[in-house]
Order: C-alpha cells, then sequence, then structure tokens
C-alpha cells in the first residue's frame, strides 16, 4: 500500500509542478504583453484590446482628465480615426512586480502625435484569470517636461 502511494506521489507530483509553472504571471512574457498592448493602441487593433482587457476594465488618464471602460476603449480603436493621429509610442524602464495572481507593470510611454512628443508614466495591472493574463486597470500621468 505504502508503494502505491509513493507511486501515485511521484507521478502526481511533476504533473503539479508543469501546472504550477504553466502561468501568464512572470515578467519576461508580461513585458511582452504590455508591448503588445501599445502596439494595438498604436494599431487600434480592437480584437486584440477586446480579448485582453478585463470585463471591469478602467483607465484613468492624466489628472483624471478622461476615464475608460473596456467599452468605450474597444469602440475608439474602431474608429480608427480617433486614435489616427499617432505616430508613435515607445515604451522604455518598463518594471513588473508580481505578488500572487496579481502583476504590476510601470514605466515610460512616450507618445508622438505631434507637433512635440509627451512622455507618460504608466501603471497597468495585469491579473491571471482561468490561465490567461487580462489587463484590469491602467493608469498614466503626463511626466512634466524639464525647464
Amino acid at each position: 500500500m505504502k508503494i502505491f502511494f509513493l507511486a501515485l506521489l511521484l507521478a502526481v507530483f511533476p504533473c503539479y509542478l508543469t501546472l504550477a509553472q504553466n502561468t501568464c504571471l512572470d515578467k519576461a512574457s508580461l513585458k511582452t504583453l504590455d508591448a503588445q498592448y501599445e502596439k494595438a493602441l498604436l494599431e487600434s487593433d480592437e480584437d486584440f484590446l477586446e480579448n485582453l482587457l478585463a470585463k471591469d476594465f478602467i483607465w484613468v488618464h492624466n489628472h483624471n482628465s478622461m476615464t475608460d471602460t473596456k467599452d468605450a476603449l474597444v469602440k475608439r480603436a474602431k474608429n480608427s480615426t480617433a486614435t489616427g493621429n499617432t505616430r508613435a509610442r515607445t515604451q522604455s524602464n518598463v518594471q513588473v512586480i508580481i505578488l500572487g495572481a496579481t502583476a504590476v507593470v510601470t514605466g515610460i510611454t512616450v507618445v508622438d502625435r505631434g507637433p512635440k512628443p509627451t512622455t507618460y508614466h504608466f501603471m497597468r495591472t495585469y491579473v491571471e484569470l482561468d490561465g490567461k493574463c487580462k489587463l484590469l486597470a491602467n493608469h498614466t500621468m503626463a511626466v512634466p517636461e524639464e525647464k
């Protein structure tokens, strides 16, 4: 009987380890996913946004000048003229903090809409839900220009 339980444990334990390691919440994957989010914003990729954003997604823009929900952001992406003036979105200094089934990704995004690019600090919260990472919240704040 002890041999049976030992054999069962040896058979099940590697499967458990494999499942425990299959998570979207690792630093490299999140940095890649967040860069894809920036690209989706630039290209108005409503399908990507629809799949990435959590049902209760919220985006608080600079000084709460605007607040987006999932529906509002996807709708704006469908109207490519609303985002068509953005020429580039470039990320830097991206950092990831993971705690349990939640991750916070922070960094800098330079958005070029002309005539001068605007630099934003961002903080985005990702959660793992049913084995997939979902973007739950985004907060962006313009970084003042140095004088």
